[in-house]
């Protein structure tokens, strides 16, 4: 299996608009960091893109994946959906709509703002094309089976907000969670590789500190775990120097492979 990270930034991306600090100014391409997205791939070829965020269409190109079998969204929040329109170049080589799962909720908030990408009754005109999704409503802790692979949906407080992050064979996927409560543990428990957001140094209202992400690294356990939604308070370089052995920043186009 293999995953690939599309984006790693914060809502903002990095460089900031209008900033202009050391880290935005960075000559590292590690410090360039667009909103979250991820891909991940399984031996046989099952492809699973998880959100769409705002850079999708150059995040696809740079990573050269043209076709993803179905969409996991953690959210229906607007750096990790607006890209939804790019999934077009998809859905138009494909038999039918591209599967798309989610919560009740997010679905929900995504066929208000895109009623065309669901709506089949709106059909683009003759010689013409739209973005095509048939939407698969999950229940927390309800596994499905997409391709070859299992997925299962685990519900984590984002604020006021609930984010499903997801356990993908080996791997376990949570951005934007302020926490990790216990049920959410015992289902993401026994994965190799952890992918979990870490914000700022300080407290959080609604995301993980690098810290609080660290100590949930250590106690899930996983063999590599891969800090993500970063910001513009760190170097790649400097953060990746100071974590403990088995916890790296992640970054745009890391590849990460597990067996």
């Amino acid at each position: 299996m293999k995953l690939t990270f599309l984006g790693t930034g914060t809502s903002f991306g990095v460089p900031q608009i209008g900033c202009g600090c050391r880290v935005c100014r960075s000559p590292d391409p590690r410090d360039k960091r667009t909103r979250v997205g991820a891909v991940i791939e399984t031996d046989a070829g099952t492809r699973l893109l998880i959100d769409t965020p705002p850079e999708l269409r150059v995040q696809l190109i740079a990573n050269g994946i043209d076709r993803v079998d179905a969409v996991l969204f953690t959210h229906d929040h607007a750096d990790h959906t607006h890209g939804l329109d790019d999934v077009r170049a998809i859905s138009v080589r494909r038999d039918g709509p591209l599967p798309m799962y989610g919560s009740a909720q997010t679905l929900s908030g995504l066929a208000r703002k895109f009623p065309y990408v669901f709506d089949d009754e709106m059909r683009p005109l003759p010689g013409t094309s739209k973005p095509e999704g048939r939407a698969h409503v999950l229940a927390e802790d309800e596994t499905v089976r997409i391709g070859d692979v299992d997925v299962t949906p685990v519900a984590v407080p984002h604020g006021q907000v609930t984010v499903f992050a997801y356990r993908i064979g080996p791997i376990a996927y949570v951005t934007d969670a302020k926490s990790i409560p216990q049920p959410a543990f015992e289902r993401l428990a026994g994965a190799k590789v952890l992918v979990v957001n870490a914000l700022f140094r300080t407290e959080h209202p609604t995301h993980l500190s690098i810290s609080e992400a660290v100590d949930v690294a250590r106690r899930l356990g996983a063999e590599r775990t891969y800090l993500t939604h970063l910001t513009h308070d760190n170097f790649h370089a400097d953060l990746e120097a100071e974590l403990p052995r088995g916890i790296s920043p992640a970054f745009d186009g890391l590849t990460v492979r597990v067996d």
